[in-house]
């Protein structure tokens, strides 16, 4: 269980993310807690410093607890369970899960359409499309990373509405759509890149799930196409009719 030293992702971090796996995993459920900080730092070849680090981490989370005289109780290790439904929404959809939930505006672009996302928003080829770069947090962890693209003459202003609300949905909401739906989504299972690396925090050889989603407005006409990544060992899907 050595960390990978030299490899841009902070020990404390590697460790936490492997923590959090074990307790997804149910390897400390007979105890209830996770091992001493001593046993810890032994078995990742750290010191003790470093594991503290991690349970910090941990514990800002809401995954585990210190108690003086029980140690580091665990509090929570199910994964994140999101819908995928007729009606997918973000912070909807994890629900009371977090406490906490947030939609971040990494960056944005105007630009052409591609043939594939052409074809996929039903548009010309050429025609503008607004991508926007995205995070969703829960409890100020990372759980998704996505690339969204909208057609630019009807959304315009997404960007800058999304910047403000951290929703998708308000955001849709003030330009002028008031529901859509979810029409097709595909989901796959791939090893973390380097972006996910730094913009969802993981350690290298994570596994990411990503989905391929179209929303369309209630007449049918394609209004967002998304690319969405969630780390694998934070976030599990049920499929809803």
């Amino acid at each position: 269980m050595i960390v990978q030293r030299q490899n841009g992702v902070a020990l404390w971090r590697q460790i936490a993310d492997r923590i959090r796996t074990s307790i997804a995993n149910g390897d400390y459920d007979a105890a209830g807690k996770v091992p001493p900080e001593m046993v810890l730092a032994e078995q990742f070849g750290v010191n003790r410093h470093t594991v503290r680090s991690a349970l910090a981490a941990l514990a800002e989370e809401g995954i585990v607890r210190a108690v003086q005289g029980r140690g580091t109780l665990i509090e929570r290790k199910e994964r994140i369970n999101f819908p995928i439904s007729k009606r997918t929404r973000f912070s909807p959809g994890i629900g009371d899960q977090a406490r906490e939930k947030e939609g971040l505006l990494l960056g944005w672009a105007e630009e052409e359409a591609s043939a594939d996302i052409a074809q996929r928003l039903q548009v010309a080829p050429g025609s503008r499309v607004l991508r926007l770069e995205t995070v969703g947090t829960a409890d100020r962890r990372p759980v998704s990373r996505s690339t969204a693209r909208f057609p630019a003459d009807r959304f315009g202003q997404m960007a800058e509405i999304y910047a403000r609300t951290g929703s998708i949905t308000a955001a849709f909401q003030e330009c002028g759509l008031t529901d859509y739906i979810r029409a097709s989504t595909e989901v796959t299972a791939v090893h973390a890149d380097s972006s996910d690396l730094v913009d969802l925090k993981l350690s290298p050889g994570a596994i990411v799930l990503v989905t391929r989603a179209l929303n369309v407005d209630l007449q049918g006409v394609p209004v967002q196409y998304s690319v969405t990544r969630f780390p694998a060992d934070t976030v599990q899907f049920t499929i809803e009719n």
